[in-house]
């Protein structure tokens, strides 16, 4: 016999509200459908996919038992936020996701009242989270507050400097571990589930506070005692041992796709009057959706898919992405230097240092993520007289910042920096793009900085970094495929501190730092159909600044343009201090400093977001037409620019 149809209820859901007013019978239908519009959603938008299909039923179980948004739930870093975002009245506009002028793919505050703290990094919740529970106690607020972090997140020290403080604080605050990859503890069966339920109840709370007042009353040396007794013999079992004794009272492990777990966990959580409660609970990155079940990654991120295949839709590589060139190219160095060595903050593929993996287990370092260990991990290494790479996202590097100054710069440690996805990155937005590395390396003693104008560069710049054996070094690169040059089969070491020219002109001066070199060839032959006749350059190093070069674009040129993907106080700004110092703009050179604009761009596709920071070559044209007084290139003559 055939079941009778089930009215849709995600239809019937504008906000969380209507998710509490729902009987707890209903919320398996609701997760279901939540589960199949994610999937929906993401197989037209691309985006962190399996991650949201992990929580689907933790995000019900949620928004039913607490009081959003009084109630305050911090996802930490928000891969995994989509069912939350369509649950919490962004259903309408789940499909612009990670699109320009759609929805973020993170949290995002000024997004929606039920994002109470913007994420893309990982392991800031508890933090956020004990921030928030902090103020509520000196506000006199009754509400709560969640956090949800990841077990890959907790390898951050970030998430137990914070829980330290939040045992020794005793604050009212819940953190729930979601346990999606290795498991901190194994479920051990009936008796873990009948731990976890039974000792968040209220009967079993009030007998933990009754012991500790006895306990309390009994001689000092058997009060330690007793306190112990009921602490071990819960942990015991569940392995939360750890997280006791930085203070959490610790529920687990449960089965995170188990609503008849959560919801009572959930509410005895809430329920309870006491200090920080960590609730471990076990999901499947993928669930619900075979072909991110079955995926080594489980679909982490994708791109658009075929629902049913679930094979994505890629674009045709026009040249080899710059990521893999870093890859293949540090490969072969190390083929020849046994001294080299890599390290990465839980981004092997990322990086490309799977690759480097394969060829070399030995000497592949995954610190997890813990970006400042991994600097002075790598700078121990330096020491000993090897050759350390760090790669590490431009966004990601920032993390270790004071590791960089006080363990490597100040000791002039050669640990070898490649900074991947510097520039705009598109999809993913402000959070991860790649704006200030340069400012904020430039501005250490004896770094040497280097930029990539396209893949060729990129690998003499990796055997130029094998070379520099005396101080640390830095080079970036972009996300996305290079410009499709031929590739010779090894790099060949730069000189230090040297630019090179690539096409000769006598009015204009183009000094690309950086990819922007494509874009900057395309407007100079813009400018010279306008007249313009101009040079182009390229000056490789940011740090020792080729000042020579810089001397001579200046004396023979009426405009000289520098132009880089990255923040104020970057490459123009050495350029110009270098011209200041030496009294060269005394003598009337007309420079313009082209760089990101102050302010955090959103999301959207790369060209669009260099086309609206004046980076991409109409921009040049506007900027070097505008320096010499000539008005604003036509449209008929910017659209000739890619020809």
């Amino acid at each position: 016999m055939t079941e009778p149809c089930k009215t849709p209820l995600l239809d019937t859901i504008a906000t969380p509200a209507d998710v509490r007013r729902l009987p707890d019978a209903r919320l398996r239908q609701l997760a279901d459908e939540l589960r199949h519009e994610t999937i929906s959603a993401v197989s037209i938008t691309g985006g962190h996919l399996g991650a949201s299909l992990g929580v689907v039923e933790l995000t019900v179980a949620l928004h039913h038992v607490f009081d959003t948004p009084d109630d305050r739930i911090i996802w930490d870093v928000g891969h995994q936020a989509y069912p939350h975002k369509i649950l919490t009245g962004r259903r309408e506009r789940i499909r612009t996701l990670r699109q320009g002028g759609g929805l973020s793919g993170f949290t995002k505050r000024s997004e929606s009242p039920y994002d109470p703290f913007g994420a893309a990094h990982s392991s800031t919740s508890i933090s956020a989270g004990l921030g928030m529970a902090v103020a509520s106690e000196l506000s006199g607020k009754p509400n709560n507050v969640v956090a949800v972090i990841g077990d890959g997140a907790l390898s951050a020290g970030m998430a137990y400097e914070a829980m330290n403080n939040a045992g020794a604080r005793d604050a009212r605050l819940i953190v729930i571990l979601n346990d999606n990859e290795m498991s901190i503890a194994p479920p051990v069966g009936a008796l873990s589930k009948y731990l976890a339920r039974a000792t968040t109840s209220g009967s079993y709370l009030g007998f933990r506070e009754a012991l500790k007042q006895l306990a309390r009353k009994l001689p000092k040396a058997w009060e330690r005692r007793a306190a112990r007794v009921e602490e071990y013999t819960r942990t015991y079992w569940t392995g939360g041992s750890l997280f006791e004794e930085l203070g959490f009272f610790y529920v687990g492990p449960i089965d995170g796709h188990d609503l008849d777990q959560l919801l009572p966990i959930l509410r005895n959580a809430r329920d309870a009057q006491q200090g920080p409660i960590l609730i471990h609970v076990v999901t499947r990155k993928g669930k619900g959706y075979a072909p991110a079940e079955a995926a080594s990654d489980k679909y982490h991120g994708v791109n658009r898919f075929n629902i049913v295949t679930g094979e994505q839709v890629k674009a045709k590589a026009n040249a080899p992405g710059y990521t893999r060139v870093f890859a293949d190219a540090l490969v072969t160095e190390a083929k020849e230097d046994p001294k080299i060595v890599a390290v990465t903050a839980a981004m092997p593929s990322g990086t490309g240092l799977d690759i480097f993996a394969r060829a070399f287990p030995e000497r592949t370092f995954d610190v997890g993520i813990a970006e400042q260990h991994a600097v002075t991990f790598a700078a121990g290494m330096a020491t000993e007289g090897y050759k350390p790479f760090v790669a590490i996202y431009s966004t990601f590097l920032q993390r270790g910042y004071d590791q960089i100054v006080h363990d490597v710069a100040l000791q002039g440690l050669p640990v070898r920096f490649a900074i991947d996805r510097a520039g705009l990155v598109g999809a993913d937005g402000a959070t991860h793009a790649g704006s200030f590395d340069v400012a904020y390396l430039g501005n250490l003693p004896g770094m040497v900085l280097m930029a990539a104008a396209d893949e060729v560069e990129l690998m003499h710049m990796t055997a130029t970094a094998v070379a520099i054996d005396d101080r640390p070094s830095a080079f970036r690169y972009p996300r996305g495929e290079g410009v499709g040059l031929d590739m010779p089969a090894r790099g060949t070491p730069l000189e230090i501190g040297r630019g090179r020219i690539l096409r000769e002109g006598t009015r204009v001066a183009l000094l690309s730092y950086g990819t922007r070199l494509a874009e900057c060839l395309a407007a100079a032959s813009a400018l010279n159909s306008l007249g313009l006749s101009t040079t182009v350059a390229d000056a490789r190093f940011a740090k020792p600044l080729d000042t020579r070069l810089v001397d001579r674009l200046a004396k023979e040129h009426e405009v000289l343009l520098t132009i880089e993907e990255g923040s104020i106080g970057g490459f123009g700004s050495y350029v110009l201090q270098h011209l200041a110092m030496t009294g060269q703009l005394d003598r009337g050179i007309k420079i313009r400093t082209l760089c990101l604009p102050d302010v955090f761009i959103d999301h959207d596709k790369p060209e669009a977001m260099y086309a609206r920071s004046g980076l991409d070559a109409a921009g040049i044209v506007r900027a070097a037409t505008g320096a010499v007084g000539i008005k604003t290139a036509s449209d008929k003559d910017t659209a000739r620019l890619r020809g």
